[in-house]
């Protein structure tokens, strides 16, 4: 089993208290003779509030010494897991779960938007003071 990144309970518990109902923690998926652990799966809490919606998370604590190498591996992580969801799991959505610091500083770089424009990558933005989630970027 791999290591959970640093902030994985407090995003778990974020959407708990946001409505949604954690199903699978980790999400595992096998594809060929590859198997994988996506962080979480979630549905919501209410089914009628979000139309049936099934999530999956990423979680990343952006936590090592150099922000930018960490963003290459989320960003090869998530898109592996992207695809994997289409083949296994269609209906369900994948996430990248970020601190809000490393949004607002980071994710505003030029490259790393540009990038982002390129291969687009649905976030949920934590506030790890709060323990909440700030926001749903998709």
């Amino acid at each position: 089993m791999s290591r959970k990144d640093l902030f994985h309970e407090l995003v778990k518990q974020a959407l708990s208290q946001a409505g949604w109902t954690i199903t699978a923690d980790p999400l595992y998926l096998s594809v060929g003779n590859l198997n994988i652990q996506i962080d979480l799966a979630a549905e919501p809490l209410i089914a009628a509030v979000k139309a049936d919606q099934k999530i999956a998370v990423e979680v990343k604590s952006f936590i090592s010494a150099s922000k930018i190498t960490d963003f290459y591996g989320s960003l090869g992580q998530y898109l592996t897991y992207q695809v994997a969801l289409r083949l296994k799991e269609p209906d369900r959505q994948l996430y990248l779960a970020v601190p809000n610091l490393v949004y607002y500083s980071l994710f505003q770089e030029v490259l790393v938007r540009e990038v982002l424009q390129t291969h687009p990558v649905k976030l949920i933005i934590y506030d790890k003071t709060t323990q909440e989630i700030q926001s749903w970027i998709n």
